[in-house]
């Protein structure tokens, strides 16, 4: 087991004028889960390939433990990869499969044999071992991949979107086992994916990319609760955060018929920038509908808050999310707000919300930055 550091690690790909990873600083912690996320061509893939030898590093340094391996071929890295189509040999049993690495790398049959059992009792595939790929489900297979790599012993798992070929099911089941294994074996493993809840449910800390520039690492959690910029804030969260541009008022923002008040440090930021608009992030269950009956209502009977048309609802039982549009800020803008699945709207019904106090984001509109704290 070891740590992992990029230190400034640069890649271009030549016939590019523009790095597809930028300066990446990150340091992973000895038997940490780092789970690198981002959409299509933002550079995570690279980054392991990277780490993994497979890409050059154009500029900076990685580091596997105290070893600089920024220039050392794969095979002498001390690392696991686990690929998103499973890579395995069509021909071979799946106890063969594997063994493979051991068998080329001189371990005595005894030796794999019993490395082979151990992980495939951690696995589920003992009954398995005699099969070929083909006889087994895609889930199946991956395990096979994953034993692969547990029976090397590395310093290092590396994972490349391993769960992409499965269904969604038992995606959800295999990410589970994935990082309850990743726990009990106490590996440093980095983990890619587009999927931001895979993202969420799995990683000890998320690392976020967009073309090639690292936005924000952190806890899970604390990324959720405090995105660092617009980007973060409506990648992170399914279904994302509303993001509406907004008026500075005294003491607040104009929001629909309400003024919601946010921290002056926030609007003091803004001042500064001389912006006149800040936009305001609401995640979907920190909207409070306000019905209109027995609530307070503003001049000429308009009910407080912001009237959201309702275009499609989804029920997911315990819950429902209202997708509609409002008028904000002489715009139009679509709207995601949950609400409680035993109280559905009905479509083309109006609803007038307020986001919840204190659980608002504010982030200049210029910039992109957080304002709030």
């Amino acid at each position: 087991m070891a740590t992992v550091t990029y230190d400034q690690a640069t890649r271009v790909y030549p016939g590019s004028d523009k790095p597809a990873v930028d300066k990446l600083d990150i340091d992973i912690a000895d038997g940490e889960f780092l789970v690198l996320v981002g959409p299509s061509g933002c550079g995570k893939s690279t980054s392991l390939r990277m780490l993994a030898g497979l890409e050059d590093v154009n500029q900076g340094a990685i580091r596997i433990g105290e070893r600089d391996v920024t220039n050392l071929p794969p095979k002498d890295r001390d690392i696991a990869m686990v690929f998103q189509n499973y890579a395995l040999y069509p021909h071979m049993s799946v106890a063969d499969n594997m063994g493979f690495a051991l068998k080329i790398a001189g371990v005595s049959k005894t030796e794999i044999r019993k490395k082979v059992e151990d992980a495939a009792k951690i696995l589920d595939l003992t009954e398995y071992l005699d099969r070929k790929p083909k006889a087994l489900s895609g889930g199946q297979r991956q395990r096979v991949a994953m034993g692969r790599a547990i029976v090397r012993e590395p310093q290092v798992f590396l994972m490349d979107e391993p769960l992409s070929n499965l269904d969604a099911k038992l995606r959800v089941q295999t990410r589970t086992q994935i990082a309850s294994l990743q726990r009990r074996l106490g590996i440093t493993t980095v983990y890619v994916t587009h999927d931001q809840v895979e993202a969420m449910t799995m990683g000890d800390r998320v690392a976020v990319l967009k073309d090639g520039l690292l936005q924000q690492v952190d806890s899970p959690r604390h990324m959720y609760d405090k995105p660092a910029n617009l980007f973060v804030a409506g990648f992170i969260g399914s279904p994302a955060m509303n993001l509406v541009e907004v008026p500075i008022t005294d003491g607040g923002v104009k929001f629909g018929n309400s003024v919601v008040p946010i921290e002056r440090e926030a609007l003091d930021a803004a001042g500064q920038r001389g912006d006149t608009t800040v936009t305001v992030g609401v995640r979907p269950e920190h909207f409070d509908l306000v019905n209109g009956e027995g609530d307070k209502k503003l001049a000429k009977d308009a009910p407080a808050g912001l009237p959201i048309t309702v275009n499609v609802v989804e029920e997911l039982g315990a819950d429902g999310y209202v997708y509609g549009s409002a008028e904000v800020g002489g715009g139009h803008k679509d709207l995601v707000v949950r609400v409680s699945g035993r109280n559905v709207p009905e479509k083309g019904s109006v609803l007038h919300v307020v986001p919840r106090s204190g659980e608002t984001h504010v982030f200049s509109t210029s910039s992109g930055e957080r304002l709030s704290d």
